[in-house]
């Protein structure tokens, strides 16, 4: 059965004009777009996105950074999206990620690492609407 999961291309890969790069792994691996767009977000709206993290260590930092430049945020549909969409990033730090990850290529720390995704089909259900309406998303 197909699901849904976000992705996010970080301000990091966006500047590093990776887009393509990224994307074109996504579809490789059967991951059809039914969302995608490109947006600047205020430092206000990625605290607001990241807010499950707020009482950690990284939240300012990471809203700063989620915030100083563009995103390419996308809905991802497919067999077991969430978890492919995962495989394909790779560990969260890059010096940990497999190599041919998403981020053991593109990434350049454990904070600017190129690419998010949501981490199980709940997390997508609450991201997914933080970007796209239901009219947004193709059938």
């Amino acid at each position: 059965m197909a699901e849904r999961t976000l992705s996010i291309i970080k301000p990091d890969a966006v500047s590093k004009n990776v887009i393509g790069e990224i994307i074109k792994r996504f579809e490789s691996a059967q991951l059809k777009i039914v969302a995608i767009q490109m947006r600047h977000l205020t430092k206000k709206e990625a605290e607001a996105f990241y807010d499950v993290h707020r009482e950690r260590p990284f939240f300012d930092s990471l809203a700063t950074f989620m915030s100083s430049g563009p995103v390419v945020a996308m809905v991802l549909e497919g067999e077991n999206a969430v978890a492919k969409n995962r495989t394909l990033m790779g560990a969260t730090d890059p010096k940990k990620a497999d190599k041919g990850t998403i981020r053991a290529d593109f990434a350049g720390s454990i904070e600017a690492n190129a690419v998010h995704g949501s981490d199980s089909s709940a997390s997508a259900a609450v991201e997914i609407p933080f970007f796209f309406s239901r009219l947004d998303l193709v059938r």
